[in-house]
């Protein structure tokens, strides 16, 4: 049998067209680079179909520019003007890189992601967007800014078709166990081990 095939098809009853419509919940963990390049590979391709994609940063500074947030913006201005692709809607909170952030600085981070969190659940029942990626995510549940539990149970009973992708670390095991897709992001070497700095082009 091939690699990667599943064994049986499950008796659910849906059929081929139902199951190519069925909502995905995609966590990307792992120590290993490129967890969020992979997300937004992925809403590159929502937006190509048409899906509205609303993007939320839970760890990554507001005060940064990173290329993918340029790049989407573009892609948002583009649907504005011409209609083609989707909207994008762009958040971000928190402090900094996600292996250095440390909850307890002069900001009130668990506050800031808590507010994050609510306002995809609103978003959620809304059904306002087709895709979301809520990019080190991770982490707020990890040091217990946000509850897993609340998480895990908001997404299980998303309504609609609504797609959602999770990055970041220390991914919960519900959370896993929810997940549709999970992919675990290994590292065999990182320049940053051999003291070299993160770049443009590269890191962000």
């Amino acid at each position: 049998m091939p690699q990667g095939k599943p064994e049986t098809v499950p008796d659910d009853g849906l059929t081929t067209r139902q199951r190519r419509r069925s909502p995905v919940l995609a966590v990307h963990t792992g120590i290993g680079k490129g967890k969020s390049t992979a997300a937004f590979g992925m809403a590159l391709r929502a937006w190509n179909v048409g899906w509205p994609i609303a993007v939320f940063q839970f760890v990554k500074s507001p005060k940064w520019r990173v290329g993918e947030e340029a790049a989407f913006r573009a892609l948002g201005r583009a649907y504005d003007e011409s209609g083609a692709g989707a909207p994008v809607t762009w958040h971000k909170m928190g402090e900094g890189w996600s292996w250095l952030a440390r909850p307890g600085d002069e900001r009130d981070h668990a506050a800031e992601a808590a507010e994050g969190w609510a306002q995809v659940k609103r978003d959620l029942l809304a059904q306002r967007y087709g895709f979301y990626v809520l990019d080190e995510f991770t982490y707020p549940m990890h040091w217990g800014w946000v509850d897993t539990a609340d998480v895990v149970e908001t997404l299980r009973t998303r309504p609609g078709s609504q797609h959602v992708v999770i990055t970041g670390r220390y991914a919960a095991p519900p959370l896993l166990e929810l997940a549709d897709l999970v992919t675990e992001m290994g590292k065999v070497k990182h320049p940053m081990d051999m003291g070299r700095k993160g770049q443009a082009g590269i890191e962000w």
